[in-house]
């Protein structure tokens, strides 16, 4: 019997997440064993300081890259959010999912229904933080680190009076509940690559069990987006976001510039789905000769 073997992070949901990939390569090919490897990386155990101060979500994938490449994984998996706008073409990215819901939302601590402007939101993403403070003049943010189980730990403790994180997670984590508002893409347009998960192997490795996984616009959307943010050259802490629909054969691409004043602009562009990447680099390349 041949097996696979599936590096994961070691949180709660980086482990729910890589058992989709499993239960999709069983689905596919019944005599395929996966065995789950989990670590932590760095980013995972540096928490008392923001992902900027420390090199950005790299740090997510920095152990788990090192295990495939001297071969003690086959695959990882990833939040596609977290991933570098660059990879080691060692390891390409080889499959990517559906897209699971992809907007952020506002938790509010157990049992309250109102938002305490007396307390700071938990939150230390810049994209977000520059959308919210639009959405909310009023509130103080305040950054928070840890993963999705202990950060909710942190506001039912009373320090935050809200999180907003994304609501992908929340679902996987069976989670739902704890949502008390949706925000719209026109409210905070998510990350790139936020509700989509990928998978990464080595160059070479026989991926034919992931085609039941794979989802095509899963892939088009990630693509454009990555390339918006990448010739940005924004890394995954840059406060930059992109987000893609397809409908039939076409893709519509918005994608969020940020000024080094820190204003703010969302712009839209459409085209035909194959040519995902291109439009990427197009709408930003546009956008940076307008703002910048």
């Amino acid at each position: 019997m041949k097996k696979i073997r599936i590096g994961s992070r070691e949180s709660r949901l980086a482990v729910i997440q890589s058992e989709i990939v499993m239960r999709a390569i069983a689905s596919c090919d019944p005599t395929v064993e996966t065995e789950l490897v989990t670590m932590k990386t760095t980013g995972d155990k540096i928490l008392d300081r923001t992902l900027d101060k420390i090199g950005g979500k790299g740090l997510f994938v920095k152990e788990l890259d090192a295990a495939l490449l001297d071969g003690r994984v086959d695959m990882t998996v990833h939040s596609s959010k977290d991933l570098p706008m660059e990879t080691d073409p060692r390891l390409p990215l080889v499959a990517f999912s559906k897209r699971e819901d992809p907007r952020d939302v506002l938790v509010l601590p157990q049992g309250v229904s109102e938002l305490d402007f007396s307390k700071p939101i938990g939150c230390s993403s810049k994209r977000r933080q520059l959308q919210l403070h639009a959405l909310f003049p009023n509130a103080t943010i305040a950054p928070i680190r840890g993963n999705v189980l202990t950060r909710l730990r942190k506001l039912d403790d009373g320090e935050f009076s809200a999180l907003v994180l994304a609501g992908a997670g929340l679902k996987r984590l069976g989670l739902t509940e704890r949502i008390s508002r949706y925000f719209e893409p026109d409210e905070i347009l998510p990350a790139a690559g936020q509700a989509i998960l990928a998978v990464q192997a080595r160059a070479g490795v026989d991926t034919a069990c992931l085609k039941l996984f794979d989802d095509a616009d899963g892939r088009d959307c990630l693509l454009a987006e990555r390339a918006f943010v990448r010739t940005l050259d924004g890394g995954c802490s840059s406060p930059v976001a992109a987000y893609a629909t397809i409908e039939g054969g076409t893709l519509t691409l918005r994608g969020l510039y940020v000024t080094a004043a820190d204003q703010y602009f969302i712009d839209t562009i459409t085209g035909p789905r194959q040519e995902k990447e291109q439009l990427g680099k197009t709408l930003a390349e546009g956008m940076r000769r307008r703002y910048a």
